[in-house]
């Protein structure tokens, strides 16, 4: 269950990204590729275990929560990022 809310956030920053594609100043396609990475790295995860005889899609809370943990880190390793590379200017004024 915890890569399907990072495949549904990644789908949402993808669109997100795609609209302001010209004018990517908060650099979403970062955030993009984390969330795609990362539910990618989770769908291969439950592949192998589904073939180990475990259920492909896992629902519990366990699960739900680790999806809402990942979704946060992604967003603060975003947030980390644009804080190194500061689009805007709003630190490193020049």
């Amino acid at each position: 269950m915890w890569w399907l809310i990072l495949a549904y956030a990644a789908s949402a920053t993808t669109i997100l990204w795609y609209s302001r594609a010209e004018n990517d100043v908060y650099l979403f396609k970062i955030l993009a590729l984390i969330q795609w990475g990362a539910a990618i790295m989770g769908f291969v995860d439950s592949l192998v275990s589904y073939f180990e005889g475990e259920p492909l899609l896992e629902v519990s809370e366990e699960s739900i929560l680790l999806g809402l943990v990942l979704l946060l880190a992604s967003i603060l390793l975003w947030e980390l990022v644009l804080f190194i590379k500061d689009p805007r200017r709003v630190l490193y004024k020049k």
